[in-house]
Formats: structure tokens, sequence, C-alpha cells
């Protein structure tokens, strides 16, 4: 009852939210939640002063909130909120289940990838400019990924600051997070620059973007240090200013199998045409992702795996710091 009144305060200080770290370990599991999620809500703001009490409950319990006090740590403060013990402990249990882990399809609700064949992900960091490479389970790096996806829906740029780079999967290594969106505003040419970079290197190199609630589809294929088409159909309406190259013998064939030309000028389509093919469009980046190669939406555990998958700092996240939270492993 308590958590659920300061929950709903405007401005709680920290002396509200410390009388809550004693609930973290109640009997009750819906009041130990509400306290763990209104500290989760409000503690950023006041992480000095909860940090050092949260890390008293980990060292001292009660046994009951130690794993609810690990939570909000890491929400309110990342990794730097963590104690020695507790980063190795959360190492540790990484490196114990990453090698039996089988993959599971990369879903979230905003997914952004790359695709470049084959398996050299040192040198696919390299290219990208990505550092710091840490391991993780594919639990943790979609959890992280998926997190990220709704910071930057949300208008959050710090939703750039790291991505998830896959083991070779089926053939081809994919770098996962906000950062490889080919049709944002912020970070679409650099993704076309950094595509055209990889193509060069690895023969090919592809972005997506699919949003999964309805929120459309964007592409971006380049071959061989030249980009060969860039499209989006998100519902901005500046959509249009994205398009590079000629339609794709894909998208051809899609449009072929609804009754509309092959050969289009969307200027020049009745506005029924310009509608069925956004409607169809706006789903498109998963089927195309298989067409060319592997969707990372469509991995399971038939897929053949090499190597390991780490998550990695982009330029910006170096430059700005990533984001807090606290994700499953």
């Amino acid at each position: 009852m308590g958590g659920q009144g300061i929950r709903h305060c405007d401005e709680p200080g920290p002396s509200a939210l410390r009388a809550l770290l004693p609930l973290l370990g109640d009997a009750d599991a819906e009041v130990a939640g509400t306290a763990r999620d209104t500290l989760l809500d409000r503690g950023p703001d006041f992480a000095d002063g909860l940090v050092p009490s949260l890390r008293e409950i980990r060292r001292e319990g009660p046994g009951r909130a130690r794993a609810r006090a690990l939570s909000v740590l890491a929400g309110i403060g990342g990794e730097a909120a963590l104690s020695a013990e507790d980063l190795a402990a959360v190492e540790r249990l990484i490196r114990i289940k990453a090698p039996d882990e089988r993959p599971v399809a990369l879903w979230a609700c905003w997914n952004h990838w790359i695709a470049v064949p084959g398996g050299d992900r040192a040198g696919i960091m390299e290219t990208l400019g990505l550092t710091g490479p840490r391991p993780v389970t594919f639990a943790l790096g979609n959890d992280i990924v998926d997190s990220d996806g709704h910071d930057a829906g949300d208008g959050g740029s710090e939703a750039f600051a790291r991505v998830f780079v896959t083991p070779e999967l089926d053939g081809w290594t994919f770098v996962l997070g906000a950062w490889c969106d080919p049709c944002d505003a912020e970070r679409s040419e650099d993704v076309l620059r950094l595509c055209t970079r990889l193509s060069a290197r690895y023969g090919q190199a592809q972005a997506y973007y699919y949003g999964a609630q309805g929120d459309g589809s964007a592409w971006l294929v380049a071959e061989r240090g030249t980009v060969l088409r860039r499209y989006c159909e998100t519902g901005e309406g500046e959509d249009e200013l994205l398009t590079l190259g000629e339609p794709l013998p894909f998208e051809r064939a899609r449009r072929a199998e609804r009754g509309l030309s092959p050969e289009w000028d969307a200027a020049q389509e009745s506005d029924e045409d310009e509608a069925e093919w956004r409607t169809a469009a706006f789903d498109l980046a998963p089927e195309l992702a298989k067409a060319l190669g592997v969707s990372p939406l469509a991995i399971g555990a038939d897929t053949r795996v090499c190597g390991a998958g780490v998550l990695a700092m982009t330029p910006y996240g170096v430059a700005h710091g990533a984001p807090t939270g606290a994700y499953r492993i």
C-alpha cells in the first residue's frame, strides 16, 4: 500500500524512497514487487543516496530482499552501481549459461539490424567502430535491444549507445540495436555509409527496420561498395526522401502478386494502388531479409551457430554512456 502511494506522488524524496527498502524483502510478493518497481521508477534521480543501502542489503540481507536489491541497483545505476562481487557473479553466470544456450528468434517491439555474411565478428566490429565487447547470452542481448528500442521509440537518443553482435548464425552475423536503424533521421546517413563500407569488405551488407507493432518497414541493401536500394514505408511523411536505387526483384515480385505494376512512380500511382503497396510494404522487411539471406527474427534452436555473442559499445555510447537497466540473463 505504501509503495503504491509513494509511486503516485509527484516528487518522492530520498527519505521516502529509502523507507521502501525494507519492503523489498516483504513476505507479500505484491508488496515487495511494488516497492522494487517504485524504486526503479523514481530511484535514478537519487541513486547516490540509495546505492550504499542497496549494496548493504546485497551483503547482509535479508535473503528475500537480495535479488530485488540487485535489480534496483542495476536499474538505477547500471554496472557502476554494482559491487565488484556482484559484477563478477553476473559475468560468471553468463559464462556458465552461454555455451549451452540455443539461439532464439531475436524479436523486439522495434527491430533494427545490420546483416553481414560470414563470421568475422572482429572485422565487422572494427569496420563499424564498435568497442568494449562483453559476452552475453541471447536472452540478455535481446532484452537489452528490446529495452533500447523502446527508448528510441520514446525519442531517447541514448538508445544508440550499444548493440548486440551475434555469433555467426547460418552463415551470417547480425548487429542489432536502434543504432542500426536505416531510416532514423539521426542515424540513416551514417548507417548508409557503414553498410557501404561493410559491403566493400564482405561483398554484401544489409540494414533493416521492422516495427512489430504495425510501425512499418525499411531496408537498405549494399553490394561491393555500392548501395543498390534504400526504401522506407513507416507512415512518416518524409519516407520517400530516403528512397535510393531501383526496386529490388523481390519488391517487383510482391507488387506483381498484388496486381500492381512492377515498375512504378509513387507520384504517378493512383491513390488506391499506392495505398495497396504501402499496406504490403509495411510488413515486408522480415520477408526480404529471409529472401536475401537470413532474418534474425526467424532463427531458432536448429540454426547453425559458430562463436558467441557480445554486447558492444558504439561510438555514441563511448562518448555519452549507456542507459541503465535490469535485464534477463
